[in-house]
C-alpha cells in the first residue's frame, strides 16, 4: 500500500507515520506538512504542501489511502484563519480524494466534533455530531463531519474511516502542545508535582486522553482493515479533577466555574493565554466516550492509559521534550520564546507564520 498523510509532522501525524512504517503491508507514505520535515523514517519521503492552496489531486496520484491529519489549532484571535485550513482546506482534501479515485480515506476527527454531554454516561458514535458552536476548533470539525457526510454520499465506492479520540498527548509533542494551550508565560521547570501544591476543583471537568502510539496504532489499522466509519478511540479511565489532583500529589481547592471563566477570558483578550474562553465552555461539555467499537471491530487496544499519557506530556513540559519536526521542535517559539510574544499569544503559532510568510515569498 501506499499512503499519504497529511498534517504528518504534527503530534499525531509523527505517531501515524511511525505506526505505518512498521506495518509490512505499506510499501510507501508521503508525509505532507507546510514545512517539510527532514525526519527519516523508514519507507517515508517528505513534501511541503498546504491544504488550502497545493495541488493536493498531483500529490495523492497513485496513493491506496489517504490520511487526513492536517489541522489549525492557533489562532484562536483570528477564526477566519483556522477556518481556511480546517473547513476548507479539508474540502479540497475531500475533492482531491474524489478526483484521484483514491479507494481509502480516514480523517481525524475529534470527540470535539460531538454535541454536549447530558450526564457521565460513556456515548458511543451514533452520537450527534454538531459540536459546541462558539468555539472554532468544536465548530469546525462538525463542520467536516457534514463535509464527509455528503461525500460518503456521493463517493460510496470510497471506504471512509472517521476517528474521534480524545485528547492526544506524548512526551515528545510537549513543547508544542506547551506553547498552543499554555503559552510563552508558562515556566517549564515549574510543571511538577512538588511545585504544584493547590488544583482548582470543576465539577464539571471530564475528560479522556489516549497516548500519540496508541492513536497511531489506531489508524494504522484503519487503514490496513476493512472497516468503515466512525470510531471512538480513548484509554481508561476517565479523569476528573480528584483523579489529577492524585496525579499532582496537589489538594483540591473549590473555585466556581464562572470565576475561572472570567479569569480565563481576561488573561486570553489580553493575550497572556492562548485558549479562549470558548474553548473552556466546549471542553467541559466534551461527552464520555464509549470505545466498545474500537475494541471489538477495528481490533485496537491502547498500551498506555489515560493517566500515563497525561504523566508523559507533563514530563515532556517540564524537560522541554520535543521531536525533529518544525511543528514539535523544542525551539520552535524562538530564543527566549520571542517568536510567540511576537506572533500574539493566541495569534498565529511561530511555525504557521513563517510558513505563511515563505508561502507569499
Amino acid at each position: 500500500m501506499r499512503v499519504v498523510v497529511t498534517g504528518a509532522t504534527g503530534n499525531v501525524g509523527t505517531g501515524v507515520v511511525d505506526a505505518l512504517a512498521a506495518d509490512p503491508e505499506v510499501t510507501s507514505i508521503l508525509g505532507l506538512a507546510r514545512r517539510k520535515a527532514d525526519r527519516a523514517m523508514p519507507k517515508t519521503e517528505w513534501a511541503a504542501a498546504d491544504v488550502r492552496t497545493d495541488d493536493l489531486g498531483a500529490l495523492f496520484r497513485g496513493a491506496d489511502a489517504v490520511v487526513h491529519l492536517a489541522w489549525l489549532f492557533q489562532p484562536t484571535h483570528q477564526p477566519t484563519v483556522t477556518w481556511e485550513t480546517n473547513a476548507i482546506g479539508s474540502s479540497r482534501v475531500l475533492e482531491a480524494v474524489a478526483a484521484e479515485q483514491i479507494p481509502i480515506l480516514v480523517y481525524a476527527s475529534s470527540v470535539g466534533a460531538y454535541s454536549p454531554r447530558r450526564d457521565e454516561r460513556p456515548v458511543t458514535e451514533s452520537w450527534p455530531t454538531n459540536g459546541w458552536p462558539l468555539a472554532g476548533y468544536t465548530r469546525e470539525k462538525a463542520y467536516v463531519e457534514r463535509l464527509l457526510d455528503t461525500f460518503e454520499q456521493q463517493h460510496p465506492q470510497c471506504r471512509v474511516v472517521r476517528l474521534r479520540p480524545g485528547f492526544i498527548f506524548q512526551r515528545g509533542s510537549a513543547s508544542a502542545q506547551r506553547r498552543l494551550f499554555a503559552g510563552p508565560l508558562l515556566p517549564n521547570r515549574l510543571v511538577r508535582p512538588d511545585l504544584i501544591p493547590l488544583l482548582p476543583d470543576i465539577p464539571e471537568l471530564l475528560f479522556q486522553a489516549v497516548h500519540t502510539t496508541d492513536a497511531g496504532e489506531a489508524f494504522r489499522l484503519a487503514v490496513t482493515r476493512k472497516v468503515a466509519g466512525p470510531f471512538n478511540i480513548a484509554a481508561d479511565p476517565v479523569l476528573d479533577t480528584a483523579r489529577l489532583s492524585e496525579l499532582l500529589g496537589a489538594r483540591r481547592v473549590r473555585i466556581p466555574t464562572r470565576l475561572l471563566r472570567s479569569g480565563l477570558t481576561a488573561a486570553w483578550f489580553l493575550r497572556l493565554l492562548p485558549v479562549s474562553p470558548q474553548l473552556l465552555d466546549a471542553f467541559l461539555r466534551i461527552p464520555v466516550l464509549d470505545t466498545t467499537r474500537a475494541r471489538t471491530e477495528l481490533g485496537w487496544q491502547p498500551r498506555y492509559s489515560s493517566l500515563e499519557a497525561v504523566q508523559e506530556l507533563l514530563e515532556g513540559i517540564r524537560t522541554s521534550a520535543a521531536i525533529d519536526t518544525p511543528p514539535l521542535a523544542r525551539h520552535a517559539g524562538g530564543p527566549l520564546r520571542i517568536d510567540e510574544f511576537a506572533s500574539g499569544v493566541g495569534g498565529s503559532d511561530p511555525v504557521d507564520r513563517s510558513a505563511a510568510n515563505s508561502h507569499r515569498s
